[in-house]
């Protein structure tokens, strides 16, 4: 059983620059999905990151809403958190395998994501999971969006050749002027 096993968790990444996440959430559960937002609210405030919280109606939701937020705001990543319980149909793959997907077809095309989505067989399994006493794993969520963020920012490359302005890179060396 996982809750008697031992895991380690990368300590939280430190900045220099402002943090903006975005918590983008599917509050189904509006229990568990508070859970996951309190533990995630309380990593990013512990790495120093503001938050912005949005709610879409379910977790297939999520990815969408992540993909728009990604062309058309500012935000240095995202913590997507929800939960889905299985049920009696196969709604339940569905809906844990085709958002899962597009979350990782996101950050594979450089978004930074921590993915907080619960996929449980039960909700006494959610409840724990949301728990920030407990798994936290909303907590969890953002620290990996974190991380990622903190990796995307250690590798960054100057800016090249964008429209008909000067490279940052001949810019950097003295090479033009910057009009």
């Amino acid at each position: 059983m996982a809750a008697s096993e031992q895991h380690y968790s990368l300590p939280l990444p430190s900045f220099e620059a402002p943090v903006k996440l975005a918590i983008v959430v599917a509050p189904y559960y509006k229990d568990i999905a508070d859970n996951l937002i309190a533990g995630a609210r309380a990593a990013a405030e512990q790495a120093g990151a503001t938050v912005e919280v949005i709610e879409v109606p379910g977790a297939l939701e999520i990815p969408t809403a992540i993909a728009i937020c990604e062309r058309q705001a500012e935000f240095d990543g995202y913590v997507a958190l929800g939960c889905v319980i299985r049920g009696e149909t196969t709604h339940y793959d569905t809906v844990c395998n085709d958002s899962s997907r597009a979350i990782t077809l996101l950050g594979l095309q450089g978004t930074c994501i921590g993915n907080g989505i619960l996929t449980v067989e039960n909700r006494r399994q959610a409840e724990v999971r949301a728990d920030v006493a407990d798994q936290n794993k909303g907590g969890g969520a953002a620290a990996a969006a974190l991380h990622l963020i903190a990796l995307r920012r250690r590798f960054a490359a100057p800016r090249r050749n964008i429209g008909f302005r000067p490279d940052e890179v001949h810019l950097a060396k003295g090479e033009g002027t910057l009009a």
